[in-house]
């Protein structure tokens, strides 16, 4: 059986274009999972001031929010990448993850005190950019 010639890449436009879309949807993720779990911050806070902790302290669900949707980045880059046919997704991967981490981390004062408050549209807009953008650098073929 002779060896199967590897799959020529995507061009740029269509890789691109995918690349757009799968930021799209990581960010809303992303996003939408902080912004559940930053709510249920405000709960633990509001029952702990009432004097009725809801079990949990909110100094945990504030950290879980953040390690949630720093996780949830890369997974659903990754495999929204994978399942379009693309390899070599690494760089996006990375730059996305770096991207949103930023985002996050210059955007929370704005989210905090407010449940479900977006995150600054130009950050997320540019999160969106840096990463699918990312998505064309790519090794060349034996290099």
């Amino acid at each position: 059986m002779a060896p199967s010639s590897p799959t020529p890449p995507t061009p740029l436009a269509p890789r691109l274009l995918k690349a757009v879309i799968v930021s799209l949807l990581a960010v809303a993720a992303s996003h939408l999972i902080l912004s559940d779990t930053l709510y249920m911050f405000f709960a633990g806070q509001a029952a702990s001031t009432l004097g009725a902790g809801p079990g949990y302290s909110s100094d945990q669900v504030f950290t879980a929010a953040i390690m949630n949707t720093v996780l949830l980045m890369p997974l659903v880059l990754w495999i929204g990448m994978r399942v379009t046919g693309e390899r070599k997704v690494w760089p996006m991967v990375l730059a996305g993850t770096a991207a949103w981490i930023t985002a996050v981390g210059h955007g929370i004062d704005t989210i905090d005190d407010v449940p479900w408050a977006l995150l600054p549209w130009r950050s997320l807009i540019l999160v969106v950019t840096v990463t699918a953008l990312a998505s064309a650098i790519r090794r060349r073929p034996g290099g």
